[in-house]
């Protein structure tokens, strides 16, 4: 995990040790560079289809964009940085109930690296603690950079049609294994809590990312309801299944 893959953009290197740097690490740029190119190895992944760099790039972006809410902006890019670091699209369950990303073995490896970097203690903790709280996508009670964090990944839920339908795409490629009416049930199952929420965004600037996001979410949703239909009326008559919790 130690070669950056060859099409990744040289920023991404730089972005890292920027806010490593803002973070107070303490370690030379060797070492900051060999943790930069283990986590840009770990969002090549093959296996990786929506959780990738263009995902971890938009997300970056996002908190650039909502950073003057935030009190500390370098952790929480480090907290960006981290939050899919480790990912394995093999956990259907991990997939229904939160996206695939395995955010406590991701905040573990937060702890660690940030630690080995002379980052301080109480920041590497901080971050790990702003990685697990996009578990749910609900932020850390009044805490201002997890509001970020949480708006920043979810994001790209206020995408242009165009983009959300290929980040529709995308995470289906990256689940392709589970077959197709246990990834509805488990999609259709996120979107419907995602629209249950009072609120999708947390911090003032995230807001006007709602509206965008919920036509979006609705629209994705009534489709997979109506292919899950079409499924259900193909499925040759058998014994009751009882649906999954």
């Amino acid at each position: 995990m130690g070669v950056i893959d060859a099409d990744a953009p040289a920023w991404f290197l730089s972005a890292f040790l920027r806010a490593a740097h803002g973070a107070g690490a303490t370690a030379d740029d060797a070492a900051l560079r060999a943790v930069g190119e283990d986590l840009v190895a770990r969002w090549t992944a093959p296996d990786r289809r929506f959780h990738n760099l263009r995902h971890l790039a938009d997300v970056l972006h996002r908190v650039d964009e909502l950073a003057e809410e935030t009190h500390e902006p370098d952790v929480v890019r480090l907290a960006a940085w981290y939050h899919g670091a480790v990912f394995d699209a093999d956990r259907k369950v991990a997939y229904a109930t939160q996206g695939g990303e395995q955010t406590t073995v991701s905040a573990e490896l937060a702890r660690t690296q940030l630690n080995g970097l002379g980052i301080p203690a109480a920041r590497a903790e901080r971050v790990a603690r702003l990685v697990d709280s996009v578990a749910r996508h609900k932020p850390i009670a009044g805490d201002v950079d997890s509001a970020v964090l949480n708006d920043a990944d979810l994001g790209m839920l206020a995408s242009e049609p165009q983009r959300y339908r290929e980040y529709t795409a995308d995470v289906r490629a990256e689940y392709a294994h589970i077959p197709l009416p246990d990834y509805l049930d488990a999609r259709i199952r996120v979107l419907t809590k995602l629209l249950q929420r009072p609120s999708l965004y947390w911090s003032p600037l995230g807001s006007a990312w709602e509206e965008p996001a919920r036509q979006n979410v609705d629209a994705e949703l009534h489709r997979l309801l109506k292919e899950r239909r079409k499924l259900a009326d193909q499925t040759p008559s058998g014994p009751e299944r009882r649906p999954e919790d």
